[in-house]
């Protein structure tokens, strides 16, 4: 989970050329105020304050949160927290103002972090920020989950409500980490059966997987009618993940990628897991490409990191076959049946009172727009402001006299 594999994910997207067809901001950080949203006062000062020098005086709070081989404290963990949760706040802020389709936060995706404590390495859970963001806009959002890990921070965080629906696609067997993702897990309350989950064995391969995932995200498109995704495209689904047993390659997980793309919904697509850090990067370029409607051709553009990518510096390397696919045609059929007969109860997308805000966030969003001149309400306001607010990347280019190497 170190920085170094957005490291080098940006340096393939910027050496690709991928930033000419896209807008690149660096956004501020997420404020105290909106982390706690979502997740509990005592929890935030704890992270707040706790470092390295003074984790031994505050050892006794430790069980309380969680924190432990999985979630261990380190050096500018608020600060971490804070960045990647204010990227992601700000993705589903594009999307409402209208002035992006598609958003982009590679660093975010951290989906197991609850409401009072961190999980799996995920110590704030921006995910659920995010979304709670698009429900002032959005009557409906679907979150859809391809980490080999159950995304079980934002199914309990949306567990009661039919505005949300959860759709996980994960191995399960009880014991892989976190435990949970059961089919039967389907929600409570005015969210039963708006929580989707498609439990995996090991070893499944490119077309199993495409298959089954195109036939459950069809049902669910045309059942729910969501007005926003979020897509969280965790690598650790990827063959040869140092904690994954999948078989997929780098061309299905992104094809997930592209058929939700086709929807026309406006999407924000976040990371998540991933610990063979070449192929993350790897993976996380394509998907650019895939969002930006441009094809990448497989040879690696030439980056001071290339030699991370050796022998092959492909783009599409070899990566399954290591684990045997112990799911049967009859396994992921009777699952398919399963999880369209449990949208069937549905009977059709929910209906909602827009002018009743979740209790959550109602009223913030008004706030927010006194304090916040980096969000804009009207679209065209946005448009004529972007050229004089815009933030310049440190690794953005301009083919023009802004451009950062005319000087050198």
């Amino acid at each position: 989970m170190k920085p170094h594999r957005l490291t080098l994910t940006n340096h393939l997207v910027l050496n690709y050329g991928l930033h000419k067809f896209m807008d690149v901001f660096e956004p501020r950080r997420a404020t105290e105020e909106e982390i706690r949203e979502f997740h509990a006062e005592d929890y935030i000062d704890f992270l707040k304050r706790v470092t390295p020098d003074n984790q031994e005086q505050m050892r006794a709070c430790f069980s309380d949160f969680n924190i432990g081989d999985d979630c261990p404290i380190f050096d500018g963990i608020w600060d971490f927290c804070s960045i990647y949760s204010g990227a992601s706040i700000e993705a589903a802020r594009k999307l409402i103002s209208g002035s992006a389709d598609i958003a982009v936060n590679w660093m975010g995706g951290l989906h197991h972090a609850k409401k009072y404590e961190p999980s799996g390495f995920c110590y704030v859970n921006d995910i659920v920020l995010a979304i709670l963001q698009l429900l002032r806009y959005y009557p409906r959002v679907l979150y859809v989950d391809i980490d080999i890990h159950h995304g079980d921070g934002v199914q309990e965080a949306f567990y009661t409500t039919d505005r949300v629906m959860t759709c996980s696609f994960h191995k399960y067997n009880g014991d892989f980490f976190p435990g949970t993702g059961a089919i039967d897990e389907m929600g409570s309350g005015l969210g039963k059966f708006f929580a989707v989950n498609v439990p995996l064995q090991d070893g499944i391969d490119d077309r199993s997987y495409t298959q089954l995932f195109k036939t459950v995200m069809t049902a669910v498109m045309e059942t729910f009618k969501p007005g926003a995704i979020v897509l969280q495209c965790g690598a650790d689904s990827l063959g040869l993940d140092r904690l994954g047993v999948f078989n997929l390659s780098i061309a299905a997980h992104g094809e997930c990628v592209r058929f939700m793309r086709r929807f026309g919904v406006p999407m924000m697509v976040i990371g998540g897991g991933g610990y063979t850090i070449r192929n993350v990067a790897r993976c996380w370029t394509y998907e650019t490409g895939i969002v930006c409607g441009t094809e990448l051709p497989s040879e690696l553009p030439s980056t001071v990191y290339s030699e991370f990518f050796a022998p092959d510096y492909s783009l599409h390397p070899q990566l399954s076959g290591r684990v045997v696919n112990h799911n049967s045609r009859a396994y992921l059929n009777a699952l398919t049946a399963r999880i369209l007969e449990q949208l069937r109860y549905l009977k059709g997308a929910p209906s909602v009172q827009m002018q009743e805000a979740p209790p959550d966030i109602q009223g913030f969003l008004e706030d927010q727009e006194r304090h916040d001149k980096d969000v804009h309400s009207d679209r065209n306001k946005e448009e004529k402001d972007e050229r004089a607010s815009r933030r310049e990347h440190i690794a953005e280019l301009y083919e023009s006299d802004h451009d950062q190497d005319d000087d050198g």
